[in-house]
């Protein structure tokens, strides 16, 4: 019983190991007996594709990220998935033997795309949490293999693939309709040729079905490529064996070398080199005298997350992620032999073995403790919710000792004035100049309703012409109640008393070109004003919404405008120190200079982000409707990318010209983020764009297009799948430059002819 109970424990935690489902970053094409297309993915996962002998070429954005390959007898299929998304694209190219007939077509969206695999002419792929098996360019498939299928390959009119207990089935089987003789065992990986199939059992040898040729190697393996009547394998150590038809094997140029992974397509063979990750072909007399097709290539997709560990230096090509390793093939350690029993010890010995009793107890107690740590954790957390160990960012301001009644009637409150005394004493307010109230009055017609141009987190902002003649924007704060007493204050004046403080503070250390200046500031009885640069050329609000005749009707400026921002906000995330994290990004926040860049503004929300290690920072959800975080809302946790979410509303007014809380056509009040996010991820935004815009040129399709993209991944519902503010800056600044180049430049867009 004892070795039943360790075998169960052993078998239950081997079962524990987290599976990697494969996609190939190669692929191989037969346009003709004697022309193949060998695609595979480079640094930052771009597509590259190269024709033996040349002829057939491939129009794709040079910028666009793949994460898995096909191929088969005239076409090339790539996949694009959208993790954040839970979404996946899978985009075909068709073309004749001289590539002068390119047909180009989306056969895929949806639901993610785990594995994706070709035979000579069908495509078949694993689909959502439950892996369902789907297949394209077969009418006539009809599964006969069970779902929720770890791995598959195509071949032929067949599909084998492997159950989640390593079981393999073929649909259809048979020695007339396809692969016949499937075995039974458990088996890690599968692979198919034209009519046979292979597949690494748990001891890590080949077993083999169907028709194959050759004498099957031994040894163990971890990765297959099977072709017509001709086979290979990589083995655990990194070389490659190859049989087959006419004593098929190994070009002997490449037989000390060591492989990372391998493919094929009828009887071309192609591998990736462990020491440069070079990409090395053989197999027909295209590649008899050079093997080397591209110099460096992805060996694999690149992944957020690897169990196994990743592949070493993989990061340097990857860009974001890694490349994992072969995980070692899940098989349980053999158990020691079973002894015969011994005879029952004697009343009052002492026995030096364990008992089934005692490894059940202790199995047992190791489970309760594991429980019983968890609940008081569980207990730990609660109790520190409810006894406010979050931080308020408008909770109860310093403790005030109680005063006079009739003392400081018409001063700020004593709260408010000790922190202005302290900024006023810190060495970069001394940058700020502090002007009298007299001359704020006389500058705004005593602050009147003609000068009042907008409004801000807590006041009415005014235009002035101060008496040295430079042109400044007022905020003016509501003015507090004129008690002392902070218990008798309104929660409504004290977050406006916050929010006047959190500008002052923020702006005064603060000093970037994308970030509205603060000249200075009046301090004068219980009046609270600002003084900042003026921005002659309003907000992207109303540019957006308002004015009919605006210099931002051309997509380049509106993409400049989302860059300048970005760079803002880029700034107070990372280079501030402390961060800070907005909290109100909008349209209406962002203005524009008389040069036409654009700056944030409005720091009233603002607050200082998490350090350490720490992840987020807990307070009540402030901001602005239709642009706050819905998972900063449902948790009342800020971090970083609750200003990435609100950033990316503002890219979608940008691109629909719709408001972030606007009417459809039935008067019914919708999200501009519901709006647009269906039609980006099903690659037709050119049905959403804004029509006062002027169509995008093919050049500045590409880019809208990818602004699209990356916000839709930036509206992600956690956090944690969006992109940090310096991706963005990366993405705009492409996006923005694909604007300014020349159109022959350019390749043509990959998603321009999307059906």
């Amino acid at each position: 019983m004892a070795h039943s109970l360790i075998f169960f424990f052993l078998f239950f935690f081997s079962s524990l190991i987290p599976f990697i489902h494969s996609l190939s970053t190669v692929s191989i094409s037969r346009a003709t007996s004697n022309q193949t297309l060998v695609c595979a993915l480079t640094r930052q996962s771009s597509l590259n594709c190269s024709s033996f002998p040349s002829g057939i070429q491939i129009p794709v954005n040079p910028n666009t990220s793949f994460s898995g390959l096909v191929g088969g007898d005239g076409f090339m299929c790539a996949l694009t998935s959208f993790s954040s998304l839970s979404t996946s694209a899978i985009f075909c190219w068709r073309f004749s033997a001289n590539g002068t007939n390119m047909e180009y077509k989306r056969i895929y969206n949806g639901t993610t795309v785990n594995e994706l695999e070709a035979g000579d002419t069908h495509i078949c792929g694993l689909l959502g949490d439950s892996n369902q098996l789907d297949c394209w360019q077969w009418r006539e498939f009809n599964s006969t293999i069970p779902q929720n299928l770890s791995k598959i390959a195509v071949a032929g009119d067949s599909v084998c693939g492997l159950s989640e207990t390593g079981r393999p089935n073929c649909t259809p089987s048979g020695i007339s309709t396809g692969i016949a003789n499937v075995p039974n065992g458990n088996y890690s990986v599968i692979a198919a040729g034209s009519r046979h199939a292979c597949a690494i059992n748990s001891g890590n040898s080949l077993d083999c079905w169907g028709d194959w040729v050759g004498e099957i190697p031994q040894g163990e393996f971890i990765s297959l490529a099977l072709g017509d009547d001709r086979s290979c394998a990589l083995r655990t150590k990194g070389s490659v064996v190859c049989w087959g038809q006419n004593n098929f094997s190994l070009p002997e140029s490449l037989g000390d070398s060591s492989f990372i992974s391998i493919e094929a397509k009828r009887g071309v063979f192609c591998g990736v080199l462990t020491v440069n990750f070079s990409l090395q072909c053989w197999g027909n007399e295209n590649f008899e005298t050079n093997h080397a097709v591209f110099e460096e290539v992805l060996p694999g997709p690149c992944r957020n997350e690897c169990p196994c560990g990743p592949l070493p230096y993989s990061g340097t090509i990857c860009g974001q992620g890694y490349i994992c390793q072969h995980c070692e093939t899940r098989t349980l350690p053999s158990l020691p032999p079973v002894s015969p029993p011994s005879p029952p010890p004697q009343l009052g010995s002492r026995s030096d073995g364990w008992s089934p009793k005692m490894v059940a107890f202790l199995v047992m107690g190791c489970v309760g403790s594991l429980a019983s740590l968890l609940v008081l954790c569980f207990f730990c957390l609660k109790y520190c919710k409810i006894k406010g160990c979050r931080v308020h960012d408008s909770g109860p301001l310093e403790e005030a000792t109680e005063q006079n009644p009739n003392q400081n009637q018409g001063a700020a409150p004593p709260v408010l004035q000790k922190r202005l005394s302290q900024l006023t004493s810190m060495g970069n307010a001394g940058n700020l100049e502090e002007f009298s109230l007299q001359e704020l009055l006389q500058s705004t017609n005593n602050f009147g309703e003609n000068n009042k141009i907008g409004t801000g987190s807590f006041g009415a902002v005014y235009y002035a012409n101060l008496t040295d003649g430079r042109e400044v924007a007022i905020k003016r704060a509501e003015t507090s109640n004129s008690s002392p007493y902070i218990t008798v204050a309104t929660r409504r004046e004290q977050d406006k008393d916050t929010a006047f403080i959190n500008e002052l503070e923020s702006l005064s250390r603060l000093n970037h070109k994308n970030l509205v200046r603060l000249l200075g500031f009046c301090e004068d009885s219980n009046e609270r004003v600002l003084v900042y640069e003026y921005m002659t050329n309003g907000t992207l609000h109303d540019h957006l919404h308002k004015l009919g005749n605006s210099p931002l009707m051309s997509w380049s400026a509106r993409i400049k405008v989302a860059l300048d921002a970005a760079r803002g906000i880029e700034y107070l995330h990372v280079y501030a120190v402390p961060p800070i994290i907005h909290r109100d990004i909008k349209s209406s926040n962002i203005l524009i200079d008389d040069t036409w860049t654009a700056k944030v503004s409005d720091f009233g929300l603002s607050m200082m982000g998490p350090v350490g290690d720490e992840s987020h920072v807990s307070l009540r959800v402030a901001g602005t409707v239709g642009y706050v975080d819905p998972e900063y809302y449902r948790l009342q946790q800020v971090t970083t990318k609750s200003d990435v979410y609100s950033f990316a509303v503002v890219l979608l007014e940008m691109l629909s010209g719709c408001k972030a809380i606007h009417k459809n056509e039935n008067g019914v009040p919708r999200n501009v983020v519901d709006y647009m996010v269906p039609y980006i991820v099903q690659d037709e935004i050119d049905r959403v764009l804004d029509p006062k815009v002027p169509p995008p040129t093919p050049f500045e399709r590409e880019a809208v297009r990818y602004v699209g993209y990356l916000a839709a991944d930036c509206v992600t519902l956690e956090g944690r799948d969006r992109p940090s503010m310096t991706e963005i800056v990366d993405s705009l600044e492409r996006a923005f430059n694909a604007c300014l180049v020349h159109p022959s430049s350019l390749s043509r867009s990959t998603t321009g002819s999307s059906t």
